[in-house]
């Protein structure tokens, strides 16, 4: 992970404090012994975010709220490469956005499962189920 972008949506109900997400990543380097420090960058509203989404790279939809295939499914034979991950807020994400996303063509729908997650439960839950199946973690 390279960076850690904020994305506001319509539910989001926290105030994001960016200086305490980065010291939050340089403790987690720390800890395991990691070489660099992802850079936690300013938030971006969702829209804005993805009206200048590069083509060539995939988004991983966390959605919630549709019957999308597990990640190993949703991901089998996607290629390696350039991709992000976006999980929901609280509350999930508004009619709007859900749209906007399922309409763009590098997006893929997947579901982490039954169980509603914590969004810092379910980023990494999230990047875990990624890496597996895209064989980045054995």
């Amino acid at each position: 992970m390279r960076q850690v972008l904020p994305v506001l949506t319509d539910y989001t109900n926290e105030r994001i404090n960016t200086g305490r997400m980065q010291a939050h990543a340089v403790e987690a380097a720390e800890q395991c012994g990691a070489t660099f420090v992802p850079d936690v960058l300013e938030p971006v509203k969702l829209l804005d975010f993805l009206a200048n989404w590069p083509a060539k790279r995939k988004l991983m939809f966390c959605d919630e709220g549709r019957a999308a295939l597990p990640v190993a499914q949703a991901l089998a034979g996607e290629a390696s490469g350039p991709w992000a991950i976006i999980i929901g807020p609280e509350g999930g994400f508004s009619p709007e956005e859900v749209t906007a996303l399922r309409g763009l063509a590098a997006v893929v729908s997947v579901t982490l499962g039954p169980r509603i997650l914590r969004a810092d439960t379910a980023a990494v839950a999230a990047i875990t189920a990624w890496q597996m199946a895209l064989g980045d973690w054995q």
